[in-house]
Order: C-alpha cells, then structure tokens, then sequence
C-alpha cells in the first residue's frame, strides 16, 4: 500500500469535516444502565422483561429499530438514537444541537417515553460510571457482530478490558473544528485538562458490587484495557500534531475487525496500513476503523471528548457547559492553556496515576486538580451567555465543597447502596418541567 497517499486519504476526511464558526454545534451521548430497582442488578438483554423487550415496546409507540438480523439492537426517532453497549448499557444519543437547552429538552422528551416502560416493570436507568451491583461474569455480552469480534480480541489484551466493555458507562460530548489549527488546540487541550476532567467526574463508588476503595476508577480501567487503543495518544502533545499525526496513530495500530458497509470481517491483528487501499475503500469502513480506536480524546467528524463517568442530572449538563465554556471560545483556550502551563505526555499520565489514588488533591504537574478545577469553573463562564452559565452552579457548587460523584455517593453509602444511589436514578427526572 501507498502509504503517503493512505496518510493523505484519511487527513482529507478530517479536512473535509470542517465547519465554519457560526454552524458549531455540540453532539451529546448519555449512556446509563438499567437496573432491577430493589436489587440493583443490571437488566439482561435477553428474556421477559429485559433491555430487547424495552426496545420492541418503544418501537411500537412509534421509534424505528435498528436490527442485526433477528436482534433488535437500537432504535431512531427524530435525530436521536439508542444503542446498547456491550453489556446492554443504554446509550441516548442526541443529535449535535447549537443550544445546550435543546440538548437538554431532548434529553428530556426521551426520558418521558422510556422511563413508564422501565417503572411498570419495577426497573431504572441509573447514571454511574461502573455497574453498582452485577458482577460482570454475570452479564451476557450483547448478540452483536461487532461486540464478539472485541470481546475475544480483549481477552489477550488488558485484565480490565472486559470490564471496560461490560461494566462501565460514561458521558461523551462532541465539538466542531473550523480548519486544522482550531483541530490542533481544541484537541491538545482537552488532552492536556483529561486529568481534570476524569476527576471532577468521577462516579463510581463501586466496583464489582463491591465499595472502590481507590478513586477514578474508570481511569484506572482505561489504562489497563489496552495500549494500542486508549489512554492519551501518544502524539497528541507533539509540536507537529494535526491531521496527519492523528492518521498516522489510526494506520499504525490494529482495528480489530473491519466493517466496509457490506461485509465485517477479522483483522488478524494487522495494522490499519497493511489494509486501508486509498484508492478503493467506503467512507463507511473509514468511519468505522476511526470508531473502534478508544482515547480519551478521539478524532472523527469531530473532537470528542471521553473522559467523564456517567453523571446524574444537572452534573451531566454541567459538563457540556464547562467544555463548551472552554472549547468554543478562543480566548478561554488561551487562558486554561496560560494557568497550566507547559505540559507533556509524562505529566498527564503522572497525574491519571495521582488522581486514581488522591482524587482532587491529585496533582497536574505544579498544581492540583481542586485548584486547576475552580479556576477553570471561573473562567469559562465568559465564554457562556446567561443562560448556559445556569448549568454550571450544580457543578461550582459541589467543587466549592472540595466534592465529586464520587464523594456525594459515599457519604450516603453510610445508610445502605439503595440509597447512596437513589440521587443516580434517572426516573424521577420525567416530572421536572424543563
């Protein structure tokens, strides 16, 4: 293969996914799991009452599933889309909206289809970063193609790469880019603050249905699932990032599988560039390879940003405005990348190791998540109107109390998990009038 012209061909891609400034607008995927709400056990895909029977009932009252031969799998309706992760955790995607208030009003208006279905069946959606409850040897993997061909790939990479695909759920937010530089800063910097934002939204109290003593730990899941794919990329702090070195990252490392539209099949562990033909390939197989690579900042059609367990309503929203806060606004880049400082690859993976034992008194280089945290929160509302920046008190609030998730759910662990986790559940949300 050419392998400059394989370069070419996929920077071409990124290039042509540019926006200009006034067509920004921001995609949102919420992901939960829905638990037994006595037991707090994860709902299985399969038999009465699970996860497939939730989809069939919400396809007849007028979504439009999405099937893989016999299985249903997801559905559609107006711009939004649920998926099921591997281990049947529920994933709502809103379509990139411009206002965070449209994000949220659509959030909403699912919510107020999906939860009655989850209630008369005594069930719950629940915003945590790990499953509460359910061990994961407990819980079937998806009937999915795609999920097979990773979980038997998994088993010789990282000890916790399977609970990465069963286990874990979190909250992902995407930003346009309006020409390669606008790439290389937004990109950079939401890599350079990754540490900051694992820890501001760290929500997993348990682990294994048992209490994590540890802090982050999707962080510390991450970074033992699989180095050819996750973690920080390599190049991404390089003077000379962009587009080509983003390309570069995705042709030197395997895909694991391929899906060209038409047919799916097996790597055998091949790098990208023994297989990418430039100049006969689908945008589909493109688009695809650049999904199954998982950092905590990835390129596709856009930057998105990984890092953030699932968090309850308002939290969830807080983060959208805090990234947005800085991400589209120019003079907040410049002002989060002046209070940092000069950082390198070496001190963002110091500080993900610091944070997994110390939290928010981890520390990024010379100073500490807590105070990195604050001064982002007061700075970022410029880049807000008046309406947006009402997203960020929930947020303030809790890190003015030096707290995250993480902290609220221990403290109420003292009662019972039942209720150290009622604050997570996603069902009552359906009688707030947005």
């Amino acid at each position: 293969m050419d392998y400059i012209k394989q370069v070419k061909e996929i920077e071409k891609y990124f290039k042509d996914n540019e926006k200009e400034e006034k067509d920004f607008k921001i995609g949102v995927e919420f992901e939960h799991f829905i638990i037994d709400k006595d037991s707090l056990k994860t709902i299985s895909y399969y038999g009465d009452n699970g996860v497939e029977e939730t989809l069939e009932e919400l396809v007849s009252k007028g979504w439009k599933g999405i099937y893989e031969g016999k299985y249903l799998l997801g559905l559609n309706k107006n711009g939004t889309t649920v998926t099921l992760e591997p281990g049947s955790q529920f994933e709502l995607s809103i379509s990139a909206r411009k206002d965070i208030k449209d994000i949220e009003k659509e959030y909403f208006n699912s919510l107020k289809e999906i939860i009655p279905i989850l209630e008369r069946k005594n069930q719950a959606l629940i915003t945590t970063g790990y499953q509460p409850e359910t061990k994961i040897s407990d819980i079937k993997i998806l009937p999915k193609q795609r999920y097979a061909y990773m979980y038997e790939y998994f088993k010789k990479r990282g000890a916790f790469a399977h609970n990465m695909m069963k286990g874990t759920a979190s909250l992902q937010v995407s930003f346009d880019y309006k020409s390669e530089e606008d790439y290389i800063r937004k990109f950079k910097l939401a890599n350079i603050i990754s540490p900051v934002i694992y820890a501001i939204f760290d929500n997993a109290f348990y682990f294994e249905g048992e209490t994590w003593n540890k802090r982050n730990l999707r962080t510390h899941i991450w970074e033992n699932c699989d180095s050819d794919r996750c973690g920080i990329v390599d190049v991404a702090l390089d003077k000379d990032f962009g587009y080509k070195k983003y390309a570069e990252y995705i042709l030197n490392r395997p895909p694991i599988f391929i899906d060209d539209g038409e047919k799916i099949y097996y790597t055998d562990n091949k790098p990208y560039k023994e297989i990418f033909n430039p100049d006969d390939y689908s945008i589909e197989e493109l688009e695809h390879v650049l999904t199954m690579f998982f950092p905590d900042v990835r390129t596709k059609k856009y930057v998105e940003v990984r890092m953030m367990d699932s968090i309850p309503y308002p939290l969830n929203f807080s983060a959208i405005a805090l990234l947005k806060g800085i991400l589209y606004d120019e003079k907040n880049i410049d002002n989060v990348y002046n209070y940092i400082g000069d950082i390198d690859i070496l001190d963002i993976n110091k500080a993900k190791a610091d944070i997994i034992e110390k939290g928010l008194d981890g520390r990024l280089k010379d100073k500490t998540i807590y105070e990195i945290a604050k001064y982002i929160i007061k700075v970022i509302k410029s880049g807000l109107n008046k309406e947006e920046r009402e997203y960020i008190i929930p947020l303030e609030k809790m890190i003015s109390e030096k707290k995250t998730p993480y902290d609220i759910t221990r403290d109420k662990d003292s009662a019972s998990k039942k209720e150290a986790l009622d604050w997570c559940i996603v069902n009552n949300l359906v009688n707030i009038e947005k």
